[in-house]
């Protein structure tokens, strides 16, 4: 089965604000972040199932580990009925918030 993958607005601010920050650093790295992220949820439209358990009782709210560089970025996401995959949160797993 194929899914359809979404971002909700909230995932969406989080990309541009995790792609503006590398900008400032390095744009190489920037681009080879967005291509990694891009092939991440890619990967979602045909194995979102393959990703762990946010919380135990909850089956179909996922994350997905992207590595990238020395860490790496997570992708909240919650696979919905209708085939749907919605990403709703992307974090770098160096982030002071990220736990």
């Amino acid at each position: 089965m194929n899914y359809r993958v979404r971002l909700t607005k909230s995932a969406r601010d989080d990309l541009k604000r995790l792609h503006a920050f590398l900008m400032e650093q390095d744009e190489e790295a920037a681009r080879c972040a967005r291509e990694a992220l891009a092939s991440a949820f890619s990967f979602l439209q045909t194995f979102p199932f393959t990703c762990r358990k946010a919380l135990p009782d909850m089956p179909f709210l996922r994350e997905m580990i992207i590595p990238f560089g020395g860490a790496g970025y997570v992708a909240l996401f919650e696979i919905e009925e209708g085939g749907i995959v919605t990403i709703l949160a992307v974090r770098h797993q160096r982030e002071e918030d990220y736990h």
